[in-house]
């Protein structure tokens, strides 16, 4: 019995391993889409691809430096693949009867520019990007990202709300755990980095823009390319419709695909040109508009630099005006009081004068007088002095010795 329970044991895991296999051999077998265009090398983790093949679910396609190739889907969608870029197909469902499905990407490093088709256009928050930084959620609408290291950043392309051709308008919706930035108008773009939420959508600039487009160059000089011929393109439709009519579409239906697919890239190209005139237009008048403006705000300061210079020089010319009155005025006042001063002056030293004339004559006669008697009582004095002094001393030692003698007497 318990050789018989190990049989069994291991025949279904022998069935089950076999059912995962084929399992695994289905899915890497499923069909996504076919390689439009190619420059450069472009290869899988087995092949090289050319132009015509097969492109298989859970591929990574490595576009190499300089190189690019442009992947059509099996539900009309368009990826392209830019320069130094690995790209993975992680899911793809398509009913083509109900146009319902899902389609899951994901960019490891590089470009990736998304043009939606029918399963976005049924439902369209069916297609989805995965960078490292987030994820983009595509709303039936033409985008390009870029995936540096720490950093993704992402453009809208598409049509925006007011566009000519009545195409759905189109957005993408960027976002990670820590928020979401929505890109509703075109050649709008935001940036996203680790650990922080999605930027503010903002419009590109002209450096930006140049950035974007090298990705795809090497691509559009494959399109552009002599090489290409009407055959190979040709070759390509024929390959195209042999794919839709395994999956069950009819002459009719593919022929009117086909059309439809060819008519839209039209449409979208003449509107993409449109909007970039009309933006160009746009720029012109805003461009004039601001030399208006600043040809009249410079017009207005000079016109107000001559008022205020007029002004000044009128001002000044008044100032100058008054303080030449305002000196007329005081030398004229002053002339005045220098005339009254010098009536007053005339009148006053005359008296002066006399009285200086009378005093100094008396001056010099006392003058005169005076040394000749100080001569005299100089030299008769001393002499005068000298004989009066000692008279009294004599006068006194007589005095004292008759007093002395006085009292002598007395003591007697």
């Amino acid at each position: 019995m318990k050789k018989f329970f190990s049989a069994v044991i291991g025949l279904f895991l022998i069935l089950s391993s076999q059912v995962n296999s084929a399992e695994k051999l289905s899915i890497e077998k499923q069909l996504v889409g076919i390689v439009g265009a190619i420059s450069g090398t472009v290869k899988t983790e087995t092949r090289e691809l050319k132009a015509g093949d097969k492109i298989y679910l859970n591929e990574t396609i490595y576009a190499a430096p300089g190189s690019g190739t442009q992947i059509l889907l099996l539900d009309q969608s368009t990826f392209t693949v830019g320069e130094d870029s690995e790209v993975v197909m992680d899911t793809f469902i398509f009913d083509p009867e109900t146009n319902d499905g899902k389609i899951v990407a994901s960019v490891k490093q590089g470009s990736l520019k998304v043009i939606s088709g029918l399963i976005s256009k049924k439902n369209p928050d069916s297609l989805t990007v995965e960078v490292p930084e987030g994820t983009l959620g595509s709303r039936g609408t033409e985008f390009q990202t870029i995936v540096s290291k720490g950093k993704t950043d992402t453009l809208l392309i598409g049509p925006g709300k007011n566009n000519t051709l009545g195409m759905r308008p189109g957005a993408v919706l960027v976002g990670n755990n820590l928020g979401q930035t929505l890109l509703d108008n075109p050649y709008s773009m935001t940036s996203m980095t680790k650990g922080k939420a999605p930027g503010q959508a903002k419009k590109i600039t002209k450096n930006q823009l140049k950035k974007f487009n090298k990705k795809m160059k090497a691509l559009r000089v494959a399109k552009l390319s002599p090489n290409e011929t009407k055959a190979e393109r040709k070759q390509l439709r024929k390959t195209l419709k042999k794919e839709l009519k395994a999956l069950g579409f009819e002459k009719e239906e593919i022929k009117t695909i086909i059309k439809e697919n060819i008519q839209k890239d039209k449409e979208k190209k003449v509107a993409i040109k449109a909007e970039r005139a009309e933006k160009k237009k746009a720029q012109k008048a805003k461009a004039k508009a601001k030399k208006q403006k600043k040809k009249a705000k410079l017009d207005e300061g000079k016109k107000k630099g001559k008022k205020k210079k007029a002004k000044a020089k009128n001002k000044k010319g008044k100032k100058k005006k008054a303080k030449a009155e305002k000196k007329k005025g005081t030398k004229k006042k002053a002339t005045k009081k220098k005339a009254t001063k010098k009536k007053a002056t005339k009148k006053k030293p005359a008296k002066k004068k006399k009285a200086v004339k009378k005093k100094p004559a008396k001056k010099k006669k006392a003058v005169k007088k005076k040394p000749k008697k100080k001569k005299k009582v100089v030299k008769k004095k001393p002499k005068r002095k000298v004989v009066k002094k000692k008279r009294v001393v004599k006068k006194k030692r007589a005095a004292k010795k008759k007093k002395a003698k006085k009292k002598r007497r007395k003591k007697k």
